[in-house]
């Protein structure tokens, strides 16, 4: 079922919270692939409904970012979410979500900011705001679908360690389930994004899992130095990649490693072919 209000949501989630219902949410911008099918398979297995939401959110976009390309393909969506089982498919439009068709103005609306610590490193270093407009959201969808639990890929491993802060934050009733990246069969992390790239785009773009893989051997071979093995990333760039960074953090809680350990997940983002591309690898793994 497409819905585009938050009344016909509201009105089938009463609906199935009647019948005691479990209720899985997959928040999601569209543009779906297989990284999001992933996502409202196991969103299934563990839910008796499943919600999925396909919204280009315009606050957590910068001014010069790409909001207007983003890309958007309903019909697409629609048909993948009615061949994997998915019980609603939510796509509302920027006056339905924010009653205005501008772009919000943070002077005249409520947002949610997550604490400076967790958002002044990684995207949300260059990314100003970015995660402020996240948090509003997804909480605006949470309020909105009532899910018992929601589903969020690894890929945006900082947004899914925010969203977790902010569910234990403010004591929202939902569990928050992460599941694996899912790349394509020469590595590359799945993107809506992906589509911008040319065909050597996609090849240079491959040297992001090929640094993370090469960290992570490194480190099984006893090296825990950080510095040692951010050193070991820069045989694989040329001069198609722009380094934005190459961080390690605590899994749980993002704050800095010196010494790597089974706890530590490597992050990078670097554009090739103009396009910003992000990463993630747990050590040990």
């Amino acid at each position: 079922m497409l819905v585009h209000t938050i009344k016909e949501v509201r009105d089938q989630v009463k609906e199935w919270k009647k019948e005691g219902l479990t209720i899985g949410l997959v928040p999601t911008m569209g543009a779906l692939h297989e990284g999001h099918l992933s996502l409202i398979k196991k969103a299934g297995s563990c839910c008796d409904k499943v919600i999925v939401s396909a919204f280009v959110n315009p606050i957590q976009f910068g001014i010069n970012e790409d909001f207007d390309k983003y890309p958007r393909a309903i019909e697409k969506d629609y048909k993948l979410c009615s061949e994997n089982g998915v019980d609603i498919l939510f796509n509302p439009d920027v006056k339905e979500m924010y009653g205005t068709n501008e772009q919000t103005n943070s002077n005249n609306f409520t947002y949610v900011t997550p604490p400076y610590f967790y958002v002044d490193k990684l995207c949300g270093a260059s990314r100003v705001g970015h995660f402020d407009g996240v948090c509003t959201v997804v909480l605006k969808l949470f309020n909105i679908a009532q899910p018992d639990k929601a589903f969020f890929g690894e890929k945006d491993a900082q947004q899914a360690i925010i969203i977790k802060k902010m569910v234990k934050d403010l004591n929202v009733p939902v569990e928050i389930i992460t599941c694996p990246i899912i790349r394509s069969n020469e590595g590359l992390a799945l993107s809506s994004r992906n589509q911008y790239l040319s065909d050597e785009g996609k090849k240079e773009a491959l040297a992001l899992n090929k640094i993370l893989t090469n960290i992570n051997n490194c480190y099984l071979k006893g090296i825990t130095n950080v510095s040692a093995l951010k050193e070991t990333a820069f045989s694989f760039l040329n001069n198609h990649h722009e380094l934005e960074y190459l961080e390690f953090f605590d899994a749980d809680d993002l704050s800095e490693k010196q010494t790597a350990d089974n706890n530590t997940r490597v992050f990078i983002a670097c554009r090739v072919d103009g396009i910003r591309l992000i990463d993630n690898k747990k050590l040990g793994e």
